[in-house]
């Protein structure tokens, strides 16, 4: 039998260097500049409505947001923010809050000072933020205030509302070109040109790049990857991720992590949201969910412990492994909040909860605590495996209980306070 062939290194085993990005200071939140990619979210409750706001803004929060956008899109949305931010406080919750302005954000900014300082960041469109001549203006007009309140700013160019001004000069310019491109090639070079010359703008007004965060969102996954490519190639700005318009559900989570994985393993990309739409009456917290999940199976960041699971066949006809992977995943993110300051590194624990003996034991060893139920005509016994050693065999109706219990033993004597003494008197 011949020996297999070695396999040839490749950029598979690890991601790419992160792209070298200037830092922005966004609240007391670092993006770029080698900074932890950030998680960030966007309420769709209705600004004005202070106390759904407040609500929605500590429910993403609690849920890992480390940044939260709300709509300021008339003089009412304006009048609330500061007063969000006071509740916000109040709770304890230091979350920086962006204001996301479109057509009259130099107005409310200009007219409602209070919500020009309560907010952490701006977010101007540069496809709407004015129209012919008045856009030079109006940007100019966001820009000052922004150095004013010295507060930074995300130029965030969109594929829905691409400076059409613009993008005509530029088909133009390809029409006469010996060489045409196809039309999408063009507009996705509208869009980084969008971005970069009002990145350029803001510049030549005052603003240093330390102030400025830029992206580029389209809702195909291709064009995405296309631009975001080109925009880190051609500048050093620290650069938001998302996939807009990505639909709901499975189809949404899918198209957003296949493009923002392959652009995050190319080291392009210092802040993300997955930017689903709910189901109605649908839980918002979600894409914090998806994007936490995404940064973490790829190993950028740890936010929660894993649970890993068996997907079930013919030989798992019991529901019960289901119904544990399930009970301890949702038990360990609802404790989360707490576990944070009650456990140091927790969010490393790795569970395995897996439904016969086929690969139950090996994923089991793996993990810190794992169990492997009984499969069809097995012998009604569950192994546990703490720290890849058989630990105990537990038996009978109670065997998920039970083995909840151990897991929650084993996080507190893992991470908490007997650890730390425990570890402490070993380093004396």
């Amino acid at each position: 039998m011949n020996k297999p062939e070695k396999l040839p290194d490749s950029d598979i085993a690890g991601p790419k260097a992160r792209h070298q990005t200037t830092q922005v200071k966004v609240g007391q939140v670092a993006v770029g500049g080698g900074a932890p990619i950030v998680v960030q979210s966007m309420t769709n409750t209705d600004t004005a409505d202070v106390e759904s706001t407040v609500a929605q803004v500590a429910a993403l929060t609690r849920a890992g947001s480390e940044m939260v956008r709300i709509t300021v899109d008339r003089e009412e949305a304006a009048a609330a923010v500061p007063h969000i931010r006071e509740k916000l406080d109040k709770l304890g919750i230091n979350t920086p809050l962006i204001g996301d302005f479109h057509y009259i954000g130099h107005k409310l900014l200009a007219e409602f000072p209070a919500c020009a300082e309560a907010l952490a960041k701006y977010r101007i469109n540069p496809g709407n933020v004015g129209f012919k001549n008045k856009r030079d203006t109006q940007f100019a007009d966001i820009i000052e205030i922004a150095n004013k309140n010295n507060k930074p700013v995300r130029i965030g160019a969109n594929w829905g509302s691409l400076d059409q001004e613009l993008l005509t000069k530029l088909m133009d310019e390809n029409t006469a070109s010996s060489q045409p491109r196809d039309a999408r090639a063009v507009t996705r070079e509208a869009m980084v040109q969008s971005a970069l010359l009002s990145a350029g703008r803001a510049q030549e007004l005052g603003m240093p790049k330390n102030k400025m965060i830029l992206s580029a969102k389209v809702s195909a996954v291709q064009d995405l990857i296309a631009v975001y490519q080109e925009l880190a190639r051609r500048s050093d700005y620290a650069i938001h991720l998302g996939l807009t318009e990505a639909g709901m559900g499975s189809k949404g989570i899918v198209a957003s992590s296949a493009a923002l994985g392959i652009l995050l393993q190319q080291g392009i990309g210092d802040t993300i949201r997955i930017s689903l739409t709910p189901e109605p009456g649908g839980d918002r917290t979600l894409e914090v969910q998806v994007a936490q999940e995404l940064l973490q199976t790829m190993g950028f960041r740890t936010f929660v412990p894993l649970v890993a699971a068996c997907p079930g066949c013919g030989r798992t006809t019991s529901t019960t492994f289901q119904e544990l992977a399930r009970s301890i995943q949702d038990f360990i993110r609802d404790e989360m909040p707490t576990w944070k300051t009650k456990y140091p590194g927790v969010e490393e624990l790795n569970v395995a909860v897996m439904g016969c003996i086929v690969n139950g034991p090996g994923e089991s060893k793996h993990a810190n605590i794992g169990i492997s139920l009984p499969g069809t005509g097995e012998t009604p016994a569950a192994p546990v495996f703490v720290d890849g050693k058989k630990f105990r065999t537990l038996r009978g109706p109670t065997i998920a209980a039970d083995f909840k219990a151990l897991v929650i033993d084993y996080i507190d004597q893992r991470y908490g306070s007997g650890a730390k003494v425990t570890a402490d008197t070993a380093a004396e």
